[in-house]
């Protein structure tokens, strides 16, 4: 884009190379220098009518495009994101917080500004819990060095960054070594403990004979959505994702048996599930949502594989130098078993049937109205609760 850059443009700048194309939020006094600076860059503004609402719909966007973000003033508008943020970290969600501040030269004389809370690094504090980033842009000999350490954390880790520019900084110059935003290396596994892990995950493999996968959103996050489905058609294996994994793996799949968990799933899967001889869970988290009694089973037997983005285990012990993208890879691209189909639990498509004019309304005909509305271009939002449980059973097309 541009060879000159101030603070703010240089942030602006590696967010759109990123992919960053709009960013959510409400203006303030400690931020419109910067929110002037979106104007008239290529990033569209989208106006919310609360902090929290900026933060969710950042939130939704990461999800989909890969990453989002969020500008907002500082303190009362920035500690009324935390719970949106708190929620991106639990869920790998990759947002971009990015809050102004007091100027530096106006803390020196008045040290009791508005909007603070105790002390001028208090919402910073607060975000650095819930961050795998949290960073102060107060110095142009630094900012580059560390705009880019903040968005590695970010793409690697696939959770939000907090990102916060005093507003007499925004404008400040800054010399640049590169004008392209940082990569993630490619690989940076052990290789003998890489390989060590795929070999021992071949040996569960090897004398199972009903093995089943259970797939999480990580797959989702880190993109392997390719890779999983081409391990599964290679191993035979039937594979059934976690509520927030849902259409990981195309739902008509005839491999995939539909949604597991103790509090949404339907008994013949649940069953299906457990009783496994070999568990593979792969992106996931198992809470008490999921509630798999198989993991906890299997793994007194050693019969399990547990691979998340913060640790790799395999039986009993854990893969310290292993990333989970290599090995998700190093798994597709191993010579693993393949195994013969058996019978698998029949498919509950919703159905729907059209009510009379005084029937009651139903959560079964309502959802099966509905999941007779989608398509390959429909994303479905679902409320936590009744919404979110029942949409367990509608078809993602893609």
């Amino acid at each position: 884009m541009q060879n000159t850059y101030t603070i703010g443009t240089l942030l602006l700048d590696r967010l759109y190379k990123l992919g960053l194309h709009h960013i959510f939020g409400i203006p303030g006094d400690y931020v419109l220098t910067l929110f002037k600076l979106i104007e008239e860059s290529p990033i569209r503004h989208i106006g919310t009518t609360r902090e929290d609402c900026a933060g969710f719909a950042a939130d939704a966007y990461a999800r989909i495009h890969g990453i989002g973000g969020a500008c907002v003033t500082y303190c009362v508008g920035g500690l009324n994101m935390v719970n949106a943020v708190a929620c991106a970290y639990a869920e790998r969600s990759p947002v971009v917080l990015i809050s102004g501040s007091p100027g530096l030269n106006e803390r020196v004389n008045n040290p009791f500004l508005h909007h603070m809370v105790r002390d001028f690094s208090t919402q910073r504090d607060v975000f650095e819990k819930v961050t795998v980033a949290s960073v102060v842009l107060d110095d142009p000999h630094t900012a580059e060095r560390e705009i880019d350490r903040a968005l590695k954390a970010l793409m690697q880790f696939k959770r939000p960054i907090y990102l916060e520019i005093p507003r007499d900084l925004v404008m400040t110059p800054v010399q640049v070594a590169s004008t392209s935003p940082p990569k993630v290396t490619a690989c940076q596994s052990d290789p003998a403990a890489l390989k060590e892990a795929v070999a021992e995950v071949r040996g569960i493999l090897s004398g199972s004979e009903r093995p089943i996968i259970l797939a999480g959103a990580e797959i989702h996050r880190f993109g392997l959505q390719d890779q999983l489905t081409e391990l599964v058609e290679h191993m035979h294996v039937p594979i059934a994702t976690t509520l927030l994994g849902k259409s990981v793996i195309r739902e008509d799949h005839p491999l995939n048996i539909g949604v597991y968990g103790g509090l949404v799933g339907r008994e013949e899967i649940l069953e299906f599930v457990e009783n496994a001889d070999c568990l593979l869970t792969l992106g996931t988290l198992l809470t008490d949502v999921e509630d798999a009694k198989a993991h906890a089973t299997l793994l007194a037997t050693g019969r399990t594989v547990h691979a998340t983005a913060d640790s790799i285990a395999i039986k009993h012990h854990k893969y310290e130098d292993v990333r989970f993208e290599d090995f998700i890879r190093a798994l597709v691209a191993s010579p693993l078993p393949s195994f013969p189909a058996r019978a698998l639990p029949p498919r509950d498509s919703v159905r729907f049937d059209p009510p009379g004019p005084e029937a009651a309304v139903t959560l079964r005909n309502v959802f099966g109205y509905l999941d007779g509305l989608l398509n390959d271009k429909t994303v479905v939002i679902a409320a936590v609760g009744e919404s979110l449980f029942a949409a367990a059973d509608l078809r993602v097309r893609q």
